[in-house]
């Protein structure tokens, strides 16, 4: 077990960690998975898949600003298959990146999720729903070469259904984690 931690702790070392610079722009790629439920839905977490792309503006060689437009499906696994509520949304997340050590960025901003699909259990129930959310996004990256893993936590500020229709006021929560490759230019 010590080998193996040793030859695992010279690998990370061996991995270079991107320099970031003053005035650097990037596109990342990325692609990842999705944990999510509803707010006030007692069901389980839904697995989902999340993929798009980032554009990014470092200020300093320590601070950075980034846009994404991102596909995510989002929404609910109901008990017993019952009530799965499914989402799917277009988010275009606006952060800001701390770097507090080489290649390891601290994340948060705001999120605008336009909804492209809602379904409970085969049935279409998008024309109850806001079209339009709001988030708070939340997280950490790493990056080693020109590779990028992300983690963030997106906590739900807008109503999923329309107000006409239901006063609990249900919101996303998401747990998602990407895997990028940053491109300079």
């Amino acid at each position: 077990m010590k080998k193996l931690m040793m030859i695992a702790a010279m690998m990370l070392a061996a991995v270079t960690v991107s320099a970031q610079e003053a005035g650097q722009v990037f596109l990342k790629p990325m692609v990842g998975a999705t944990l999510t439920n509803v707010t006030k839905i007692e069901g389980k977490m839904k697995f989902g898949e999340v993929a798009g792309a980032e554009l990014g503006y470092m200020l300093s060689d320590n601070f950075g600003l980034s846009v994404g437009a991102l596909y995510t499906m989002q929404g609910e696994k109901g008990k017993n298959n019952v009530g799965d509520f499914k989402l799917e949304y277009v988010n275009v997340p606006i952060l800001a990146n701390c770097y507090v050590a080489p290649g390891f960025a601290l994340k948060a901003g705001v999120q605008f999720g336009f909804m492209t699909k809602a379904k409970n259990s085969n049935v279409d129930f998008k024309e109850y729903c806001n079209k339009t959310d709001i988030s708070i996004p939340l997280g950490a990256a790493y990056e080693f070469g020109d590779f990028v893993i992300d983690a963030r936590y997106n906590f739900g500020l807008s109503k999923i259904v329309k107000k006409d229709y239901t006063d609990e006021s249900y919101k996303n929560s998401v747990i998602m984690l990407t895997l990028g490759y940053k491109i300079p230019f």
